[in-house]
């Protein structure tokens, strides 16, 4: 479908810039504590290095005159029991420790990262060999190690820290050795190596990574741990010798004084806990923002609330002038549909719903001014391409949104009470029992390392209350309930042991564990062959019956919502653009968008005919166009769509639809239906 041609008011969708997503050091730069242990750090360090420059005394400067002196203008932080400038001798004392830790830490990552990933990735003979070496260094008395190491190479501090660095590697193997096997056997590993990529390129591209995290919190802790380990060797008498200054024996210097002059213990015990303690913030901080980063959620800084309007809710933000002149606040519906009441008797109602999530570091909508109603008994179907936002309407029923994601307006109804702004237990309790959930990814839902039968059970005692023995016969009986055969040997097996049709019954079990008055299927015959598909719309077309469930069905199939489904929840771009019962959607649709979809099913095409497709693709949030949102790709666009929000408006027959020109969308179907 091509659009008509009209005056170029703006630029659309497609030319619209996406929004700018922070990378790994602007994400940490927004992280209070993380920016403050950056401070501290590049201060310690700068200072150390500098301090030829800066130090107001030589380090080894004495004066006998003025002992143990409290801090004063002439000497800032005192002076010892020689009377040299306690300032002046943590500056280049500084220097020792940083640079141990610094080679410690070179000779951990250098040894300890390639031989982990390698354990981890290429299992076998070689991994058995490196983590018996592993179970040897790990028996190891440390300390004692170091005594050793350091009474044979005549105290030197840099040999102790190459032999710390090298017992610090057990550790490190081992996190990245048992993280490196579970990526490894990961879906998308899978799929890259069936692409013809190296095992190598593998570990570099896709494996690597995401042992980014592991390894920062890893290293800081090490680092933290090789800056004590230094210190005290300097306490104890090795590693840099008096009257040459270090952290350690400064601080063995003030305990053998403490009852003289207490003061002395605090510059130098200061500094060494400060230091480890931003080392930890540090690691901390870079292990969220690398996470963040790789996995494509929103910065950690929250975007600049508004006030309140309510649990859950937030009221428009700062104005921006749209192109007629008039203004707008963002998060606020650009028209807002005609207000509709509860339907009578309506299990379900959702109102003027509208949902956004942080990207970016601001707060984007994805979903706005939705509204449907479900019936008990009835089974709704959310249908539209993927990023029309049926799956993130369906999450914020049962409040289960990621990433930060927020109801912003609009109201829940659930057997009449508004489930937004509920606090976590309160939902907790609607969720199983009053609305149930099957995910869809059958497999990824059931954890690997239980059975099938102790999940159900562990799932039967949360909502019934009962013993292990009864818990564990329910759990048969709900296997059974979805047609599984030989439900108490299934109940035994773990969840790789299934196929994907099984595990998807094992998904509808444990929603039904509850027994829910609604249950919500996000494409739960997405990842299955024909056969199993309509195995499983049979079967939740009788459990519906059986039980008087209603059901949201959210799935892209137009067969499956003409099979299973009584009304048809039409998605686009975050809005609904149609509501209609289902045979009046095939017979007369009244929004070009549903008739496009309609002209795209290849169920629905003439054989031998070439086969529609939509032009374009759906706008992402965050770059949405104004006024109506299909603009860019209909084929009845006037400029009044392009420049005025249109609104979801019910029409006489008790449809609604998002489109000036309702009554011309059933027109442009070339196929009849």
């Amino acid at each position: 479908m091509t659009p008509s041609a009209s005056p170029a008011t703006a630029p659309t969708a497609a030319e619209r810039p996406a929004p700018s997503v922070p990378g790994v050091g602007r994400r940490l730069l927004r992280r209070p504590a993380a920016v403050t242990a950056i401070v501290f750090l590049a201060a310690v360090i700068a200072a150390v290095l500098l301090a030829p420059v800066i130090a107001p005394y030589d380090p080894l400067a004495q004066d006998l005159q003025n002992i143990l002196a409290p801090p004063s203008a002439a000497h800032p932080l005192g002076t010892d029991t020689l009377g040299r400038d306690v300032l002046s001798r943590l500056l280049f004392g500084g220097r020792s420790t940083l640079t141990g830790a610094a080679e410690a830490l070179v000779v951990l990552l250098l040894i300890g990262v390639p031989v982990g990933v390698s354990c981890g990735y290429f299992k076998g003979a070689y991994d058995a060999a490196v983590m018996r070496v592993v179970d040897v260094l790990q028996s190891i008395p440390v300390i004692i190690l170091l005594l050793v190491v350091l009474s044979v190479f005549a105290d030197s501090e840099s040999a102790a820290m190459i032999t710390l660095g090298l017992l610090g590697l057990p550790g490190l193997i081992r996190v990245l050795r048992g993280n490196t096997m579970v990526l490894r056997d990961t879906l998308y590993v899978r799929a890259a190596r069936s692409t013809g990529l190296t095992e190598l390129q593998l570990v570099r591209r896709h494996v690597l990574p995401r042992l980014v995290g592991p390894v920062i919190v890893q290293s800081s802790l090490f680092a933290s741990s090789v800056v004590l380990a230094e210190t005290g060797l300097g306490y104890l008498g090795f590693g840099v010798q008096p009257p040459a200054p270090s952290w350690g024996n400064m601080v063995g210097e003030a305990a053998g004084v403490i009852d003289r002059q207490a003061w002395l213990l605090v510059p130098s015990g200061a500094l060494i806990a400060l230091l480890v303690l931003a080392l930890g913030v540090l690691g901390d901080g870079l292990r969220d923002a690398s996470a963040e980063a790789w996995s494509g959620l929103p910065a950690a800084r929250p975007a600049r609330r508004r006030r309140s309007a309510g649990p859950g809710r937030e009221k428009a933000g700062p104005a921006e002038t749209r192109r007629d002149g008039s203004e707008r606040r963002s998060g606020e519906t650009s028209a807002p549909s005609e207000r509709r009441a509860p339907a009578d008797g309506a299990l379900l109602s959702v109102r003027n719903l509208t949902v956004a999530v942080p990207l970016g570091g601001e707060l984007t909508t994805v979903v706005r001014d939705i509204d449907l109603d479900v019936l008990p008994g009835q089974t709704v179907g959310l249908v539209g391409e993927s990023g029309c936002g049926k799956t993130v309407t369906a999450m914020a029923v049962l409040g289960l949104l990621r990433g930060g994601g927020r109801i912003t307006a609009g109201q829940v109804l659930f057997e009449g009470r508004d489930l937004v702004g509920l606090s976590g237990r309160e939902l907790r309790a609607v969720r199983g029992t009053g609305i149930g959930l099957i995910a869809q990814d059958p497999i990824g839902s059931l954890d690997p390392g239980f059975t099938i039968g102790s999940q159900l059970a562990e799932v039967v005692r949360l909502y019934e209350r009962c013993s292990r023995g009864r818990a564990k016969a329910r759990a048969v009986e709900l296997l059974s309930l979805v047609r599984i055969p030989e439900p108490a040997a299934v109940a035994a097996r773990y969840p790789h042991q299934v196929s994907g049709g099984m595990a998807q019954r094992v998904g509808i079990a444990l929603a039904l564990a509850g027994s829910p008055r609604l249950l919500i299927a996000d494409e739960p015959t997405t990842a299955l062959d024909v056969t199993v598909q309509a195995e499983i719309l049979d079967l939740l077309l009788s459990l519906r019956d059986e039980k008087g469930m209603a059901l949201i069905l959210v799935t892209h199939d137009w067969g499956v919502l003409a099979d299973v489904c009584d009304e048809a929840v039409v998605m686009y771009a975050g809005e609904v653009v149609e509501r209609s019962p289902v045979d009046e959607v095939f017979r007369m649709p009244v929004h070009p968008y549903t008739t496009a979809l309609l002209e795209s099913n290849p169920a629905s095409t003439v054989r031998g005919s070439r086969l529609d497709a939509i032009g374009g693709t759906v706008p992402p949030p965050g770059a949405w166009p104004d006024g109506c949102h299909f603009q860019d790709r209909c084929g009845l666009v006037q400029d009044v769509c392009r420049t005025s929000p249109v609104a979801l408006r019910p029409l006489p027959d008790g449809r609604s639809s998002r489109c000036l020109r309702h009554d011309d969308a059933a027109r442009l179907r070339k196929v009849s239906p």
